[in-house]
C-alpha cells in the first residue's frame, strides 16, 4: 500500500509492544493511524530464506523450528530477515577478560559533544551482507560485546519476553536524589500508577497485590491483579525454607510469586465480573522464552490485533523507515512532515520502493536501538540527527547485565517444569546500598541449568561420550543403560540456577551510532555498538557473587557456578573474572529528562525540538532500575497516547 496518498492523524514507526499499545489506544480515540512495521507478518514468514520463498506461518511452524533447533536461544524459533535483521545470541562470541580502560570510542566525528574518533578494533568485511549479518547483526566497538537481542516483526521482541511484569519502584525514579547517582525521572511512581493498571489489564498479569507491597509500591483501592498469581514450584518453596527468613547484606531474602504476563486463574474484579482476555491458561510449559505454545503468555499481537478491530488503523509490514523528513521551511525545531521507508517482497530479495508516510503526528516505536538508528541516520536537515539537540541520541545504552549462578540441591527440585521463572528474590532491589553500587534482582529460574550450561542436551552427552579431562583428543565411552538412568535421575533433579538481573547506570560511553562501513541488505547502517561496565555496576557484580555463594552455602548447595555456555564475554574486577549475559532489557539512547539540554524528550515523550514528534519505548527511560522493563514501557505507551490525544 502507497501511504503516501493517504492522511492520517498519527504515524507509527514499529508494531512491536509500544507501537501495538500506541496504535490500540489512540484508534479507540477514533484518530486515523498509521504503523510501519520492518519486519514480516506472522501469516508472512519466510521459511526458506535462502530460496526467498514467502509462505503462510504461524504459532505452530515457529514451535517447530523451536523444537528442531540444537540451541534453544530467544531467536531460535525465528528466520533471519536480511533486510529487517536481528540480532543472535549465537553472533555473540566470548571474548578474553577486560581491565576497566577508557578507549576512545569510534567514529562519531559528525555528532556533537562526542570525543574524537578512533580506528576499529579490528578490520570488518561487510561486503558479503548476508554472511556478515550472520556473524553478527552488531558491528561490535566497545571491550564489552553487548549480549542482548531483539526482534523485528509483527509483535516485536513480545516474540521471546519472559513474560516478567514487574512495576518500579517509587524510589528508582529517583536515583539522584536519594542516592547522588545518575539523573532523576521527570515523572515519579505515582505519575504513572494509574498507567501501570491499564498497561497490566492489557497484558493480564498474574500476580497478588499483597505480595507486590514492596519497597513503597502502591495500587489504587481496592485494586486486583487481572489474573491471580502463578503458583510457586518446588524449588520456590525449597528456597523459601531454605533463606527466606535471612538477610543479604541487609536485604531480605524472602521469595514472592513475579507478577506474569501469562494466564492464570481469572480475579473477579471490584464490579463482580471476572476479568476474560480469550487465552488460555498457562499450562506450565518450559519454554516461555522464546515462545509460548498456546499464547497463554502475552504477545503484542494481541493488542495489534484489537487496534486493526477498531477500523481506524492500517499497518504496513516489510517497511522499513529510514529517513524522518522535517519542514524545510522553519529552519529552527521544524516540525516532523513524513517519514520515509522501502518496501520488500522477500527477506533476502530486492528494494521494491521508496515511499513517504504522512500524518499529522508521528511516532518513534521502534526498538531502543532502531529508534536511535533512524534518528541519527536523519541527519540531511540537522547534522545531528532529529532530535538530538542534546546530544543524547544513541546514548546510555543500558541492559540488565546479569550474574548467573547454578549448583546442584540435596534433595531433588524437579526443574524444566512450568514457566521459566515464577518466583524472585526482591529484597535487594534497594537500600542504602545503591549511594555505592548497584542494586539487583534475584530471578529464580526453573529450567535447570539450561541457560548456563545447555542442560539437558550438554550433560547427557558428556555422560555417554565425555571428552579426556584436559579437553583434548576424541570422546571417550562413558556410561549407558541403567547407570545413565540414574545419573539423570539424580543430577537433573537437582538442577538449578539463579539469575541477578544488575542495575546499570546510563553512561555517555556506552553508545549505538549508525556505522558508516556495514548495511543490511536494503542499504540500511547496521548499528555500532559501543559498551562498557563502571564501577557502580561491577560492585553490583562483586555483591551478586557473594550472595550466590552465601544463598548457596546456606542451603548446601554443590555450588556448579563457573563459565556460562555463550557467555557474551568477560570482565576482570578487583581481580576476579565476571562472565555477564544479557537480559535482553535493551534501554536508554533517546531518553527523557527535565531539560532539551541533557534529554531527547519530555516526561510525554514528545521531541524537545519537533512538536508533533514523540519517541516512545524503552529507550525512553533514564534509569534501568531492576525490574523487567516491559510493563513500565507499556505504561509509558499509554501516557504518550493520553498526551497525544490532548494535543489534539
Amino acid at each position: 500500500m502507497d501511504s503516501s496518498t493517504k492522511q492520517y492523524d498519527v504515524v507509527i514507526v514499529g508494531g512491536g509492544w509500544a507501537g501495538s499499545a500506541l496504535a490500540y489506544k489512540l484508534a479507540s480515540a477514533n484518530k486515523k493511524v498509521l504503523v510501519l512495521e520492518a519486519g514480516i507478518a506472522i501469516d508472512g514468514l519466510i521459511t526458506n530464506p535462502d530460496e526467498n520463498q514467502l509462505v503462510t506461518g504461524n504459532r505452530a511452524e515457529f514451535m517447530n523450528d523451536f523444537f528442531m533447533a540444537m540451541a534453544k536461544t530467544p531467536e531460535s524459533p525465528y528466520v533471519q530477515n536480511y533486510n529487517a535483521p536481528r540480532p543472535s545470541v549465537l553472533d555473540i562470541q566470548p571474548v578474553p577478560p577486560f581491565k576497566l580502560t577508557q578507549p576512545p570510542p569510534p567514529d562519531q566525528a559528525d555528532l556533537p559533544h562526542l570525543p574524537e574518533p578512533a580506528p576499529p578494533p579490528a578490520p570488518i568485511n561487510c561486503t558479503d551482507v548476508k554472511a556478515s549479518i550472520d556473524n553478527g547483526y552488531f558491528i561490535q566497538r566497545g571491550p564489552i560485546p553487548f549480549g542482548s537481542t531483539y526482534e523485528r516483526r509483527g509483535g516485536g521482541t513480545s516474540w521471546h519476553w519472559l513474560g516478567t511484569s514487574l512495576r518500579m519502584l517509587p524510589n528508582d525514579f529517583k536515583l539522584k536524589t536519594l542516592y547522588n547517582q545518575a539523573v532523576d525521572w521527570p515523572l515519579t511512581y505515582e505519575d504513572l500508577s494509574d498507567y501501570y493498571d491499564q498497561a497490566e489489564f492489557e497484558i493480564g498479569v498474574s500476580a497478588d497485590v499483597n505480595e507486590q507491597t514492596i519497597h513503597g509500591i502502591t495500587f489504587s483501592e481496592g485494586y486486583v491483579y487481572p489474573m491471580a498469581k502463578i503458583p510457586p514450584t518446588i524449588l520456590d518453596n525449597t528456597i523459601q525454607a531454605g533463606v527466606g527468613s535471612l538477610t543479604f547484606d541487609g536485604s531480605s531474602l524472602n521469595v514472592t510469586g513475579t507478577p506474569a504476563g501469562r494466564n492464570g486463574v481469572p480475579n473477579q474484579l471490584k464490579d463482580g465480573s471476572f476479568y476474560d482476555n480469550g487465552r488460555r491458561q498457562c499450562q506450565g510449559n518450559t519454554n516461555c522464552t522464546p515462545i509460548c505454545p498456546i499464547q497463554a503468555k502475552y504477545d503484542a499481537t494481541v493488542t495489534m490485533g484489537k487496534a486493526l478491530m477498531t477500523g481506524n488503523v492500517d499497518i504496513i509490514y516489510q517497511a522499513v523507515a529510514t529517513n524522518v523528513l522535517l519542514d524545510k521551511n522553519t529552519p529552527v525545531n521544524p516540525e516532523v512532515v513524513g517519514i520515509e521507508y522501502k518496501t520488500y517482497e522477500t527477506t533476502g530479495g530486492p528494494c521494491t520502493g521508496t515511499f513517504i508516510a504522512t500524518g499529522t503526528k508521528y511516532i518513534i516505536a521502534a526498538h531502543a536501538i532502531e529508534a536511535a538508528k533512524l534518528l541519527l541516520m536523519s541527519n540531511t536537515q540537522i547534522p545531528a540527527g532529529v532530535a538530538n539537540h542534546s546530544g543524547q541520541v544513541g546514548k546510555n545504552l543500558m541492559d540488565h547485565p546479569m550474574y548467573l549462578g547454578w549448583g546442584l540441591m540435596p534433595e531433588p527440585v524437579y526443574p524444566f517444569r512450568g514457566p521459566l521463572s515464577t518466583s524472585g528474590i526482591e529484597g535487594p532491589r534497594d537500600g542504602a546500598f545503591r549511594s555505592t553500587r548497584a542494586s539487583f534482582r534475584i530471578e529464580i529460574g526453573n529450567e535447570g541449568w539450561n541457560w548456563p550450561g545447555g542442560a539437558p542436551y550438554a550433560q547427557v552427552i558428556d555422560m555417554v561420550s565425555p571428552m579426556p579431562p584436559d579437553g583434548s583428543g576424541t570422546p571417550t565411552a562413558g556410561i549407558f543403560g541403567s547407570a545413565l538412568r540414574k545419573a539423570i535421575q539424580s543430577t537433573f533433579t537437582r538442577q538449578f540456577r539463579i539469575g541477578f538481573l544488575i542495575e546499570q547506570l546510563p553512561d555517555d560511553n556506552c553508545y549505538i551510532v549508525p556505522s558508516k562501513t556495514c548495511f543490511d541488505n536494503l542499504g540500511v547502517p547496521r548499528p555500532e555498538i559501543y559498551y562498557q561496565f563502571d564501577d557502580y555496576t561491577m560492585e553490583g557484580f562483586k555483591a551478586a557473587a557473594a550472595a550466590t555463594d552465601f544463598i548457596f552455602n546456606t542451603m548446601n548447595v554443590e555450588n556448579n557456578t563457573g563459565i556460562p555456555v555463550g557467555s557474551g564475554g568477560a570482565f576482570v574486577y578487583q581481580g576476579v573474572t565476571y562472565y555477564p549475559q544479557g537480559a535482553g532489557h535493551v534501554m536508554g539512547t533517546h531518553r527523557m529528562g527535565f531539560t532539551r539540554d541533557d534529554s531527547v524528550t519530555d516526561a510525554n515523550m514528545k521531541s524537545w525540538e519537533h512538536d508533533n514528534l514523540y519517541i516512545v519505548g524503552c529507550g525512553s527511560m533514564p534509569t534501568t532500575a531492576t525490574s523487567n522493563p516491559t510493563l513500565t514501557m507499556m505504561a509509558l505507551a499509554f501516557k504518550a497516547a493520553d498526551a497525544i490525544l490532548a494535543s489534539f
